[in-house]
C-alpha cells in the first residue's frame, strides 16, 4: 500500500521499569489525541524483569510469592491480552491520530498495515516471516489460557508456524497506541514461573506448549541479536514500509510530566495492577 510521506518522531528508550514504560506510552498518546505530541515510534526494553497482564486479565492468575523471589516486576498494560514476561526482548509502541492512513479503519485493518513493518523488520534480521490471520480467534476462541504467546490473536506475526511478535492495540478518543514485543533470546517457558499452575504438571505442560507455539528470534535464527541491531532493522523497515521519514527525539517536558504522575499514580498502585 502507498502512504503519502510523513514524519514521525523516533524513541529509543533506555531500560525501564515496568510502570514507567507504560506510563510513557500512555503519556504519548494522550499527546496525541490532544494534538501537542507527533505520532512516534518508540522502542524500548524493560530493566527488571516485568511480567505484564493484559487490560482485563485476572490478577489471580498472577504468583505473587514467585515474582518476589525472582525480583520481577508486575504491570497492567492499557492494551488487551494476556500475560507477557519482558526480558531480553525489543519492544515496539506505535502511537498516532486515527486520521493517518497507516492507523485508519478498523483494529485488523491497522494491524494489517502495521504487521507491513514488522514482516520487512524480521527480513532484515534474517527470517522468513508470516502474517496469518489465525481461524482460531475471535468470537469462539478459547482465551482462557493465561500466556499471551499461547492465545490465539486476530493478525499474528509467525516465522515456520511460531508466534514470534506478539501485539495489542488500543483506541481511545482520536487516537492510537499498538505495541508489541520480539523475544530476542532466552527461555519463553521462564513466564510460567511467575503465574499461577494447579500443580507442577501443569506448569511443565503449559511451558512445553508455549515452546511449540512460540519462538525467539535466537532460536530460529541459531544466534543470538543484540537489541540495538532488532532495533535498527525496525528503524529501517518502518521507514520503507510506512514511507516515514523518522527523526530521532525525546519526550517533550508535558510528556514527561504526564509520564510521571501516570506512573505515580496508576502503573505503580494496585487500584489499577489488581483491577481485574
Amino acid at each position: 500500500m502507498n502512504y503519502p510521506q510523513a514524519t514521525w518522531r523516533l524513541i529509543l528508550s533506555p531500560p525501564a521499569r515496568g510502570a514507567w514504560n507504560m506510563a510513557v506510552d500512555e503519556a504519548i498518546l494522550e499527546g496525541v489525541i490532544a494534538g501537542t505530541s507527533q505520532p512516534t515510534l518508540r522502542l524500548y526494553a524493560w530493566e527488571p524483569p516485568c511480567l505484564s497482564l493484559g487490560y482485563a486479565q485476572p490478577v489471580a492468575d498472577v504468583d505473587f510469592p514467585a515474582l518476589q523471589a525472582y525480583g520481577w516486576d508486575l504491570v497492567r498494560r492499557p492494551t488487551g491480552g494476556r500475560a507477557i514476561l519482558h526480558t531480553d526482548e525489543l519492544t515496539y509502541a506505535v502511537i498516532g491520530p486515527q486520521s493517518d492512513p497507516r492507523l485508519t479503519g478498523s483494529v485488523l485493518e491497522s494491524y494489517q498495515n502495521l504487521a507491513q513493518a514488522l514482516l520487512l523488520a524480521l527480513q532484515k534480521l534474517g527470517c522468513d516471516p508470516q502474517a496469518e490471520a489465525d481461524p482460531l480467534a475471535g468470537p469462539g476462541s478459547d482465551p482462557k489460557g493465561a500466556v499471551c504467546f499461547e492465545v490465539p490473536s486476530h493478525y499474528e506475526i509467525t516465522v515456520q508456524h511460531k508466534k514470534l511478535v506478539g501485539s495489542a492495540q488500543r483506541r481511545s478518543k482520536s487516537g492510537v497506541l499498538q505495541h508489541g514485543s520480539l523475544p530476542l533470546y532466552g527461555d519463553l517457558g521462564r513466564i510460567t514461573l511467575g503465574l499461577r499452575f494447579p500443580d507442577f504438571t501443569a506448569r511443565q505442560i503449559a511451558a512445553m506448549r508455549l515452546l511449540e507455539r512460540a519462538a525467539t528470534l535466537e532460536s530460529l535464527l541459531g544466534a543470538q541479536i543484540p537489541w540495538s541491531q532488532a532495533a535498527l532493522a525496525f528503524q529501517a523497515a518502518f521507514s520503507e514500509a510506512l514511507e516515514l521519514d523518522l527523526q530521532p527525539g525525546e519526550l517533550t517536558h508535558e510528556e514527561q510530566i504526564l509520564a510521571e504522575q501516570f506512573a505515580r499514580e496508576k502503573y505503580r498502585g494496585n487500584d489499577w495492577t489488581r483491577r481485574a
